[in-house]
């Protein structure tokens, strides 16, 4: 009886839960990647499944965000009247980016904004350093990895010296990607120094059973006083000291500092992440306005003048917002592109829609390149993305592979025109899972000053030649067809 028990069970399970599955109605590559884990593991592949099938995100978080949202979208109305761009100074093409991101997100592009591209883990923690060490109000420093070691050390002194003189100092850090510096002697002696440390979406084996523990903060954000602020690819790590074991090199990342009112969409969107980890809105309905100005004293969230020419939007995304923004955005960007698109990205594992707008955009005279980290740090990951590479390479797109170490800036610049700057990889995770952001920079000059950067990398990598695809062995080509099957999912 009890293998005919075991097997009716199994096959119960299998048949139910593909039905769920196919009932959600998500994209085919996502539903058959999760049917065949289903399918072909017994047991395994539904528990899998249930742990990190569906994006559930804990009652209480859902609560504080229910809580929240009149508040938030109070807040985001106001952004339209703070500095209005001109689009008619701007090429065509940028407006119906703006709106899009605009009707998806409800946060509208602000003019007169100063961007500084800082290129080095040195520059940019050195850059950071300094405004801490000037900060008379606030600093707050949101990240998906804070790893201890080299400069690391130095920010944190900064952050302790800053408290002392009465600065109030926020540090947000995600649950996984921060662990072993939550659980750590010098996350301990910062919160004794008066620095608040919150844990973002908590994670854990009781944790897993509410929630889905693989949806991620990655978000990298820092704000000063509400008047300056930081964005991009490089987490709080030292290259020198992060992963040296993986056999990839140091990570190479690029950051933005900003001044100008977009800031204050930078400020607003830390402010909102830090309390519905805290929960202590104490917000009300009766009068929104005034729990908003309530907010913005405790936390430096406010207008600020134009100093600068840049037009910028910010995009948050993730999941609890609109699921699919940042995905919709990409696909218009890439469809914009009439002469030519770069992109950079340590983590490249398209869906279809993505693949065949790059397939689309090289195929119609668009010269289109893809710069890539030659190792990755995850092996699932490079295959799935090397076997993309023959149809890419098949339609003119030009694959360039990184040497210089694990090349983890996420940009795209087109036409020298538009570019998008943030924390979003090219891969479904980035795209369905985690909490990113991302700049819409409607310039030229920065346009110009990053793709100068992409040059750089391009100069520091070899071209993947199309022989070489032509060479490679039957079982390579096996492993990658095997890891894009899963592709969706990683």
């Amino acid at each position: 009886m009890l293998p005919s028990i075991i097997f009716i069970a199994d096959l119960a399970i299998r048949v139910g839960l593909s039905f769920r599955v196919i009932m959600r109605g998500r994209p085919y590559g996502i539903t058959f990647a999760w049917l065949i884990i289903i399918l072909l593991i017994p047991f395994l592949g539904a528990l899998t499944y249930l742990l990190f099938g569906e994006n559930r995100i804990s009652e209480r978080r859902t609560r504080r965000i229910r809580q929240a949202q009149e508040h938030y979208t109070y807040w985001l109305n106001s952004l339209r009247s703070r500095a209005p761009v001109d689009w008619a100074t701007r090429d065509p093409v940028c407006r119906p980016i703006h709106r899009q991101g605009e009707h998806l997100i409800g946060i509208p592009a602000m003019a007169g904004n100063e961007l500084q591209l800082i290129e080095t883990p040195d520059d940019i923690i050195d850059a950071i350093i300094a405004d801490i060490n000037t900060a008379r109000s606030t600093c707050h420093l949101q990240f998906y990895i804070w790893y201890e070691g080299g400069k690391v050390h130095e920010v944190e002194e900064a952050l302790l010296a800053a408290a002392k003189r009465g600065v109030t100092c926020r540090l947000l850090v995600d649950s996984i990607g921060s662990r072993g510096f939550l659980r750590g002697s010098r996350a301990r002696a910062l919160k004794a120094a008066g620095i608040r440390i919150e844990e973002s979406l908590p994670a854990g084996l009781y944790k897993a059973l509410f929630s889905r523990i693989d949806i991620r903060n990655h978000r990298k954000i820092v704000v000063i006083d509400g008047e300056i602020a930081y964005t991009g690819s490089q987490n709080m790590v030292d290259p020198r000291y992060f992963k040296q074991n993986e056999g990839v090199g140091q990570w190479v990342d690029l950051m933005v500092r900003v001044r100008g009112p977009v800031v204050e969409s930078l400020a607003g969107t830390f402010v909102n992440d830090w309390f519905l980890e805290i929960g202590d809105q104490q917000l009300s309905v009766d009068d929104i306005g005034k729990d908003i100005e309530q907010v913005r004293r405790r936390t430096d969230v406010h207008p600020l003048a134009p100093v600068g020419k840049s037009a910028v939007q910010l995009v948050p995304s993730g999941p609890g917002q609109v699921p699919d923004a940042i995905h919709s955005l990409l696909l218009t960007a890439i469809y914009s592109a009439r002469r030519e698109l770069v992109l950079t990205t340590p983590y490249f594992v398209p869906d279809e829609s993505l693949l065949g707008a790059l397939v689309s955009a090289a195929q119609r005279g668009v010269a289109v390149t893809l710069i890539l980290p030659e190792k990755n740090d995850s092996r699932l990951v490079q295959y799935a993305s090397r076997a993309h590479y023959r149809k890419l390479s098949e339609a003119g797109v030009a694959i360039r592979l990184f040497q210089a170490g694990l090349l983890h800036a996420k940009t795209i610049t087109i036409d020298g025109e538009i570019s998008l700057f943030g924390s979003v990889n090219l891969d479904m995770r980035s795209f369905w899972l985690n909490f990113e952001a991302t700049l819409l920079i409607y310039d030229e000059d920065f346009t110009a000053r990053l793709r100068r950067a992409q040059a750089g990398y391009e100069a520091g990598s070899i071209t993947l030649a199309p022989s070489l695809l032509e060479k490679q062995a039957v079982v390579t080509r096996f492993k990658e067809n095997v890891a894009l099957l899963i592709g969706p999912l990683l």
